[in-house]
């Protein structure tokens, strides 16, 4: 091993599966990404579903970095009571999770809410229960540029819906969201094309629409395109993966310099034939929507092969099964991290090599408070 960086002194403190997070690692990282928009930390709207971290989203904001971008209201809640300055739920929201957002509103003044649209029968649902309540939603048009998971298309359908929305008195109209997830070519080269020919539309769109709104914002990407679009003053970026780091965009993301933040500690539990040990690292621990090759990368063992899991047990080909021992720890590196957080109560805070800290993974759950 050349590098064991990773290595944990008081190890028996830490229980397996689980996820460790160093933090000297999560500090670099944040500072990268400070460096990267050149300290225009205005131009950081980090996405909290990497994480869903309390704790985390505190030493964001001790860095300057106080807009969030959130899926589920439990992460816009954690933001808010963490301090933040304001929260983007970048996800259409429908039945109660409207009546929720707008209890979010109420309960936490000093944060400015927002939220995405991309029909107009969600406009007109939200201005009825804000009039109700006395209330502002603040709105983003979703656009969707090629993706085809969420978004509406410029063109006839999104001028109507701006029409609905310019006639909606209880909503506020704040810019447009864009993400484009489906551009992840490993070349920058290629990858910063396609995501720049898929923004021309969208360029001249929002630039006829700021004589409108002067103040409207753009809310761009997350992070396999965040070196391309801060790249363009004009928007403002969402990475979040990159505030833990995977296995999965170190490889394709080549032109970005984070570091590790996040593993996976597993423990050997078995030994039942020569040249395949057993570890308590199910998909119940990491992410398992990948290929089976394609979930954990161990940084301590060379030469071995992840050929099969059930929801409790990894099972691996390895080629010095003799020097193995049950109980010896190994160290991983989740293929995508955002949803194998999601599969831990807990995280075990490193620094100096140590374990010193516990913290909660507090927004896994769908709902907190509201």
């Amino acid at each position: 091993m050349k590098d064991s960086w990773f290595e944990i002194e008081n190890i028996n403190t830490v229980d397996s599966p689980s996820v460790v997070l160093y933090k000297e690692h999560l500090k670099f990282n944040i500072n990268e990404m400070a460096t990267l928009v050149n300290g225009n930390i205005d131009r950081l709207m980090p996405h909290i579903k990497t994480n869903k971290m309390p704790e985390v989203l505190k030493l964001l904001l001790v860095s300057g970095i106080a807009n969030f971008k959130a899926s589920t209201i439990a992460e816009a809640e954690i933001a808010a009571e963490a301090g933040a300055h304001s929260v983007l739920i970048a996800h259409q929201l429908v039945g109660p999770k409207i009546d929720r957002f707008l209890n979010l509103i109420e309960h936490f003044p000093s944060t400015h809410f927002s939220t995405i649209i991309d029909a107009v029968d969600t406009a007109r649902i939200f201005n009825k229960k804000a009039l109700e309540r006395d209330s502002k939603v603040n709105i983003y048009i979703d656009i969707n540029n090629g993706m085809n998971r969420s978004g509406i298309k410029i063109g006839p359908a999104l001028d109507s819906l701006l029409s609905v929305i310019r006639d909606c008195k209880n909503l506020e109209f704040r810019g447009l969201h864009i993400y484009d997830g489906h551009l992840r070519d490993a070349d920058f080269l290629v990858r910063n094309k396609k995501i720049e020919s898929g923004f021309e539309d969208v360029t001249v769109y929002f630039e006829a629409l700021q004589k409108i709104y002067p103040n409207i914002e753009l809310v761009c990407g997350g992070t396999p395109s965040f070196t391309s679009h801060l790249l363009q003053e004009s928007r403002i970026t969402s990475p979040g993966t990159c505030i833990l780091w995977d296995w999965g965009y170190s490889e394709k993301l080549t032109e970005q310099n984070f570091k590790y933040a996040a593993l996976l500690v597993t423990r050997i539990i078995s030994k039942p034939t020569e040249g395949i040990v057993t570890l308590d690292l199910g998909h119940k621990s990491v992410a398992s929507e990948n290929p089976i090759d394609k979930r954990v990368k161990f940084l301590n063992i060379d030469n071995y092969e992840l050929f099969s899991q059930s929801e409790e047990h990894g099972v691996l080909k390895v080629s010095n099964w003799e020097e193995m021992k049950i109980g010896d720890i190994l160290y991983g590196v989740p293929y995508h991290i955002c949803p194998t957080i999601n599969l831990h109560d807990q995280i075990s805070v490193i620094e100096n090599g140590r374990k010193i800290d516990s913290w909660e993974i507090t927004a896994r759950k769908r709902k907190l408070r509201f």
